[in-house]
């Protein structure tokens, strides 16, 4: 759903990932308020999409800085890997799920929960000490990185798949490649 446009290449990753968290929880409300199985479906997908994309460009290319810059960084990124592995869990189970069952509603619930949490962590300690530690012209070349990131990113969960930096450079782009093949052949994702 998230389209670049060229005012986009002009935000920092601060500015991107707060966006995304906005996009993202936004798409979860409307599942919330609609009624129409197919609707929540389709919304269903575009969130799952849209959070595997942000985590994966997250891993890739800010999780490094902030664990080189920012003092205890490394810990506090192995706790946002491990939210990553649980809402990424929790998205695998909704893929699954029919959407006019309940079971879905308290899923879809559950990642509002989960991301809620993880998108005010970020947003309230970690993006300030980030725009405090990383030079404006940094942020700006990591916003430029993760937009190009979630481009060729997976648009489907993939809970098995080691959440590291190594993992979404080697082997990242490849499953990315075979997602968006399987989203074109299924329909999947039409207006993404």
């Amino acid at each position: 759903m998230a389209q670049t446009s060229a005012t986009e290449s002009h935000q920092d990753v601060v500015d991107i990932l707060t966006a995304d968290h906005r996009e993202m929880i936004g798409l979860i409300e409307m599942i919330e308020e609609t009624t129409d199985p197919s609707e929540r479906r389709a919304l269903a997908d575009s969130v799952i999409a849209e959070v595997t994309r942000h985590s994966v460009a997250e891993e890739l290319f800010v999780y490094p800085v902030y664990e080189r810059e920012i003092p205890d960084g490394g810990d506090e990124v192995e706790h946002d890997k491990k939210e990553h592995q649980e809402i990424e869990e929790v998205m695998k189970e909704l893929e699954g799920l029919d959407s006019e069952s309940a079971e879905f509603i308290a899923t879809v619930k559950r990642f509002k929960e989960l991301l809620d949490h993880h998108a005010d962590d970020e947003e309230t300690d970690q993006f300030p000490k980030l725009r405090a530690a990383v030079s404006a012209e940094d942020l700006l070349d990591l916003g430029r990185k993760v937009e190009a990131a979630k481009k060729i990113a997976p648009t489907r969960p993939h809970p098995g798949s080691p959440h590291s930096e190594l993992f979404h450079m080697t082997l990242g782009p490849g499953v990315g490649m075979v997602d968006r093949l399987r989203d074109a052949l299924s329909g999947r994702l039409k207006n993404t």
